[in-house]
């Protein structure tokens, strides 16, 4: 195909006439669809997110049947797994009759279990709505050039990922500061373009692209020919199609929130994306471009009638999704109305706080059976501090709470003198001013191994320096967790370099102790000893290393958190405020930070220097108590990694350490795969049993008279869980769109942006298959969370209804709200609680 004259239909004149025309429409159908696109954090910042939570003000199957049709995306699981799971009973007759009730109890509901057993072996009858590209593109050719579709994506992903470079690149390219004219500069100084994709006058149709991203969406509409209705669908397909670079932006955008700003680059890429149709259509013959067209036309007029068919036709997947979760609910429902095992009348020694996530509940579970004396307790993991920590010597302030919510408090690194939690101030500087020099000699080293010039001859200088670390890859070492965070301090300095907040006069920071003393249950109810553990993941060489850290603090790890709020409740200054608010903390009650690594089940104590002696003593024994605890833990994790459970202790930790510092281990630990439940409750609803797979929180709504505990925790846990859940649920459902595909082939782009797999395609968002697959299948199980609240009914109505969010949730079905009654078990509906049928 050659290149032709731009016809007076898409001339300049045609242009300008129908500026006016298009102006208020194109602006909300552009901002309608940006709406849609669910922001992607760095690598370095994984905040776990639904990537379907623009929309869940509709009902699930809905948004199922919409994306479907927009971009062939699955929100259900796909028939192949359902069929699997079938076949192998862990799906049975009883779930899916329970699954069918269920549904007919939401919906009339006119499909049998035949009909759905019948259509396992058949794919969805979903078409996905074309786009003009496909419409264009000649099937004929594909094998003697690039396809357009895919061409377009990679040409796209590449601009954006030299735009967005600020950290990797030694040399970044010029240009504008517009992602839109940024592209159009790289596009028409790519004269190999035209060539890959076999169209020779495609530079010169680029050329005539407008030169301002508004612009070139009413002139690429001009040639689309599009009617209005439907600007905003066809604009949410073009996103969709390039759904990775998409999440970037609008988390870009997301960033400027707090500030009450808006930002472009979202609405550039669409129109970056929209121009390639435009200029695509000018390039083909002119009867191409005619006939692509009118099938465009045709088939987004009908976008409605198509939407409607495919929500009819994945009601079956709506039934089997209910019926793999009914599957899991059984059991879970068995094990919650099993007995509590006694518990110990007298009061414990020490109170252990942990965070929510499920990979707590183990090392809570082995405590409790180790020592009757220790109590354990689950919170959120950033310990209700809703911080931005900076780190000793540097100008990083990055935030340590969920993502829902924006940091509005400073924590920073205080270097004091050992046994005092004073800062001392000329260590501080002499401590910073040595870490700087040591963060900048390793900056310049870098430079020096990433230089092109250089690569060469320092291969052939240095060399023999990587024998140690070829030697390290082969046979990992067996040793503890280094934290990033310390990297570069003077030897004397870690242990008494203490995050502390900052900022606050005395009155604010009693009210923030006390709201989260209140938020705990642990107004008067102190032991000793309170140990406020976060928790992080160990791994080398990941690119998702954070997303083995803390899903609740912006994918860090939580002991800095921890340590603060420690030192917070020691001080006398905030203890005497509390007990002005009614909170007496008893004389002799030590808090201390510490911190769970979850990939070898070990915890470390911070602060020791500040323990009075019997504190220090209780610490002690509470030491030997975890590491017998940690034993339990890797006993029950090793079969799952394919590791020998019947080591010596010592021999089972060295294992777990050797795959910890394992460069080319890509499955260090399974994180929060099969995470399917969150119980917000005392802890004798879950004290004793097996709840794995469950997120804990501990609340006692005898203590919480007015509900606004109950209401924090639904509008924060409850909403960061569903997060959590709904990541690995679209990871494993729709792996294409929501996954971050192979480790073994990821290629990191600026350092922290995200991955490519490979050298092209889109950016990938997600988790990769080796945090959900086990080699054979999925190994996470993709049900939606199921939230168990002890509670009365009116309160959590009430909460419902105070919060459109939470009807959202509920009512559409992207989550699945239980009670306890009594020591039963209603599920709700809709405003009604059902008895549950499991």
């Amino acid at each position: 195909m050659s290149a032709i004259p731009a016809t007076p239909e898409s001339s300049e004149e045609a242009f300008v006439a129908t500026e006016i025309q298009y102006d208020g429409a194109l602006k909300n159908a552009v901002q309608g669809a940006c709406a849609r696109i669910m922001p992607a954090w760095p690598l370095d910042q994984a905040v776990a997110v639904n990537p379907h939570w623009r929309r869940i003000d509709r009902p699930i199957r809905q948004v199922a049947a919409r994306l479907a049709v927009l971009g062939d995306f699955h929100v259900f699981p796909q028939r192949d797994y359902i069929r699997r799971k079938w076949s192998a009973g862990h799906i049975t007759r009883a779930d899916l009759d329970a699954a069918l009730r269920a549904q007919a109890a939401h919906e009339a509901c006119n499909v049998t279990a035949e009909h759905c057993i019948a259509e396992l072996s058949m794919l969805p009858r979903v078409r996905r709505e074309p786009l003009l590209v496909d419409l264009l593109d000649d099937a004929a050719q594909e094998n003697q050039r690039w396809p357009w579709r895919e061409a377009i994506v990679f040409q796209l992903s590449q601009a954006c990922a030299a735009y967005f470079d600020r950290h990797q690149a030694d040399w970044r390219a010029s240009g504008s500061p517009s992602l839109y004219s940024f592209w159009r500069e790289s596009m028409i100084g790519d004269h190999g373009q035209s060539s890959r994709m076999g169209l020779p006058g495609l530079i010169a149709q680029m050329r005539q692209m407008p030169s301002r991203a508004e612009d070139a969406l009413r002139w690429a509409l001009g040639e689309l020919r599009l009617e209005a209705p439907v600007w905003q669908a066809y604009f949410e397909a073009l996103l969709l199609s390039i759904n990775g670079w998409a999440a970037w932006c609008a988390y870009v955008g997301w960033q400027k929130v707090p500030a009450g700003q808006e930002d472009p680059r979202l609405s550039d890429l669409l129109a970056c994306r929209i121009a390639w149709e435009a200029v695509l259509a000018r390039t083909v013959p002119p009867a191409a471009r005619r006939s692509a067209r009118a099938a465009l036309g045709a088939a987004w007029q009908d976008f409605d009638h198509r939407v409607a068919e495919a929500d009819a036709a994945l009601v079956v997947d709506e039934v089997w999704q209910r019926a793999l979760e009914i599957s899991f609910q059984r059991e879970f429902a068995h094990t919650l109305r099993s007995p509590a095992p006694a518990k110990t009348p007298r009061p414990p020694e020490v109170q252990a706080v942990f965070c929510i996530d499920t990979r707590s509940e183990l090392m809570r579970r082995a405590l409790e059976a180790c020592w009757s004396g220790i109590e354990t307790h689950a919170f959120a993991g950033f310990f209700g501090l809703p911080v931005h920590y900076n780190p000793l010597g540097t100008e990083v302030r990055r935030p340590q709470l969920p993502g829902v919510a924006y940091p509005s408090v400073a924590m920073k690194d205080v270097v004091t003198a050992p046994g005092q939690a004073r800062a001392d101030e000329v260590q501080s500087a002499q401590a910073v001013a040595v870490r700087r020099r040591r963060l900048a000699r390793i900056d310049q080293w870098l430079g020096v191994v990433r230089w092109p010039n250089t690569t060469f001859s320092f291969v052939e200088t240095f060399g023999i320096g990587y024998l140690g670390k070829i030697v390290q890859w082969i046979r990992p070492p067996a040793t503890p967790r280094v934290a990033a965070d310390r990297l570069g301090m003077p030897a004397a300095v870690p242990d008494h370099c203490r995050p502390m907040i900052t900022g606050l006069d005395a009155g604010a920071r009693v009210e923030l102790a006390a709201g989260i003393l209140h938020a705990m249950g642990l107004d008067d109810r102190l032991a000793p000893l309170v140990i406020l553990c976060g928790h992080a993941g160990h791994s080398t060489n990941n690119a998702h290393a954070s997303t083995l850290d803390c899903g609740a603090c912006h994918g860090r790890p939580g002991d800095a958190n921890a340590r603060a709020l420690a030192h917070l409740l020691n001080d006398p200054q905030v203890r005497e405020g509390l007990r002005a608010h009614g909170l007496n903390i008893p004389d002799g009650t030590v808090f201390m930070g510490a911190l769970h690594n979850t990939t070898t089940d070990e915890v470390t104590g911070f602060d020791l220097d500040l323990l009075p002696e019997s504190a220090r003593e209780r610490w002690e024994k509470t030491e030997r108590t975890f590491a017998q605890a940690g034993d339990r833990v890797r006993r029950e994790r090793a079969p799952k990694l394919s590791m020998n459970a019947d080591l010596e202790p010592a021999d089972l930790l060295r294992a777990f350490r050797r795959r910890a510092n394992d460069g080319s281990q890509t499955r260090p630990e399974w994180g929060l795969t099969r995470n399917a439940a969150f119980i917000i409750g005392p802890r004798d609803r879950s004290r004793g049993r097996v709840l794995d797979r469950a997120y804990l929180h501990d609340y006692d709504a005898c203590f919480d008279a007015d509900g606004k505990v109950l209401e924090a925790l639904m509008m924060g846990p409850m909403v960061v869980t569903h997060w959590l859940s709904w990541q690995y649920h679209a990871s494993t459902c729709d792996p294409v769109h929501f996954g971050a595909g192979s480790k073994v082939l990821h290629n990191v782009v600026d350092g922290h942006v995200g991955v490519f797999e490979g050298n092209g395609g889109d950016l990938r968002i997600g988790l990769p298959q080796q945090s959900l697959h086990d080699g054979e299948d999925w190994y996470h199980q993709p049900v939606r969370l199921t939230v168990v609240i002890d509670a009365p009914a009116a309160s959590i109505e009430g909460i419902i209804a105070r919060h459109a969010v939470l009807g959202q949730l509920c009512d559409n079905g992207w989550l699945l709200l239980w009670r306890y009654e009594g020591d039963g078990l209603r599920r709700y509906e809709r405003g009604r609680w059902l008895p549950l049928d499991v």
